[in-house]
């Protein structure tokens, strides 16, 4: 009797076995994970506007202006969601440094790509193409973003400052918890000094 029941379990167990170590003979495939149909491409993501060349200043601002509205998206309701209890206060501060840096980068990106223009208005000029005006308008608009750029790179510098602060007190609290190592309050410390040192 018990060589009868035995038998059947045996040979149900070894064929799961065989079963479970090879996952592509259950779904037919080589790979473990493949789709059979393709999603449709949908027709709200995609745009009559030509995309710049990848590379150009125009690409670069066009992918820096993504990031940064996606940034502002991130932080909108960080302050939220960190009084519910969902965010730390780090990741918060994280989100809205995020968002000043990738304004800083956006600012010098568009000084590029006027820095450019003015290049080109420039040859234009001289061979004749176009007014003289429009380069004094290219010139205008490249000194408008050269000092937008700057003031952008003040509040990153002062953002990155405040931030690092930030961290040095929250490891010293940390240490005396016991909740962190001496080698993060280095570090947190050596962060601070590299900022607060005198830029070349």
């Amino acid at each position: 009797m018990f060589r009868a029941v035995a038998l059947p379990v045996m040979l149900l167990a070894a064929a799961m076995v065989t079963v479970a170590a090879d996952p592509s003979a259950m779904n037919g495939s080589d790979e473990p994970e493949a789709f059979d149909v393709e999603p449709p491409i949908l027709k709200q993501n995609l745009s009559e506007e030509p995309l710049p060349a990848a590379g150009t200043p125009d690409a670069e601002v066009a992918r820096l202006e993504k990031q940064l509205d996606r940034a502002k998206r991130n932080a909108d309701g960080a302050e939220r969601l960190y009084k519910i209890g969902v965010l730390a206060k780090v990741e918060v501060e994280q989100r809205f440094l995020r968002v000043i840096r990738t304004e800083s980068d956006l600012a010098n990106a568009r000084v590029t790509l006027a820095k450019e223009k003015v290049v080109e208005d420039e040859s234009r000029v001289a061979s004749g193409e176009t007014p003289k005006g429009e380069l004094d308008a290219a010139k205008a608009a490249l000194a408008q973003l050269t000092e937008a750029a700057q003031v952008a790179r003040a509040k990153r510098e002062r953002a990155e400052l405040e931030a690092a602060e930030a961290n040095v007190r929250r490891q010293q609290k940390l240490l005396k918890l016991g909740s962190a190592d001496k080698s993060d309050v280095d570090r947190a410390e050596e962060r601070l000094a590299e900022l607060r040192a005198p830029k070349e």
